[in-house]
């Protein structure tokens, strides 16, 4: 299956929160969109990894995309190195995005920066063509893809984005998509212990920077990216 978008997250539940109204409008407009989480984020503290993959099932239902995987690296302890790297450049070549949407540059989670790292060496990568991909005992050769862009979704920092997207008539449905990580996010009734995300405060976040990103542009709402390549339009047109 060929994908217009392919969107990595170090967790579960990454995608989700920095690009889920993006990812529901792109869907909507009739793209392919995937999801390939890096981690089951065994490490967090509420919740667990077998509760977290099933989360992320809904969440996935309730955004429409295509397909979604999951790579299985260690929480909190992958590194970008050769064997990780050549994990997702199978990914990028089984699905030959155009557009690769990936976790933010610099971020309060340690794996959130190592992840955009890694993803964007690995679309580099995946371009070139002596490099062999294929598992042990598989004689599947699969051909090089080069993502067209990489663009870095914001999450818990308020990194300055390069450009905004206006997601106004989405910001419902990224919503309950987050909502679907029941055992993450803030739930009164939880006996879990808090963290720097199940807090309300931190859900009305989400939608406090969708609302100022869009108050930017003149929209309700808007998601913001950075992006490693400038993207180019043929004309001031284009330009909302």
């Amino acid at each position: 299956m060929k994908l217009d978008i392919l969107v990595f997250g170090a967790h579960p539940d990454d995608a989700e929160l920095g690009a889920g109204a993006t990812i529901a409008k792109e869907v909507a407009n009739g793209k392919k969109v995937g999801i390939i989480d890096l981690t089951r984020g065994e490490l967090g503290t509420r919740g667990s990894a077998e509760i977290r993959d099933n989360e992320a099932l809904a969440a996935a239902k309730i955004l429409g995309i295509s397909v979604r995987e999951n790579l299985e690296f260690a929480d909190g302890f992958f590194v970008n190195d050769k064997k990780h790297q050549m994990a997702i450049i199978r990914m990028i070549r089984k699905y030959r995005p155009e557009i690769v949407l990936c976790n933010a540059i610099d971020d309060r989670h340690i794996d959130h920066g190592k992840g955009s790292k890694l993803v964007s060496d690995a679309c580099f990568l995946s371009g070139l063509m002596k490099i062999d991909s294929k598992m042990e005992g598989d004689d599947q050769w699969q051909d090089p893809w080069r993502p067209k862009q990489v663009y870095h979704y914001i999450q818990w920092k308020n990194l300055e984005p390069d450009f905004v997207i206006d997601v106004s008539g989405f910001i419902d449905i990224k919503r309950k998509a987050i909502l679907a990580y029941s055992s993450q996010f803030h739930d009164p009734n939880s006996d879990q212990p808090e963290t720097p995300i199940s807090s309300k405060t931190f859900l009305d976040s989400v939608d406090f920077r969708a609302r100022d990103l869009g108050r930017l542009i003149g929209v309700d709402h808007a998601e913001g990216y950075t992006a490693e390549r400038y993207p180019a339009v043929r004309n001031l047109f284009d330009l909302v």
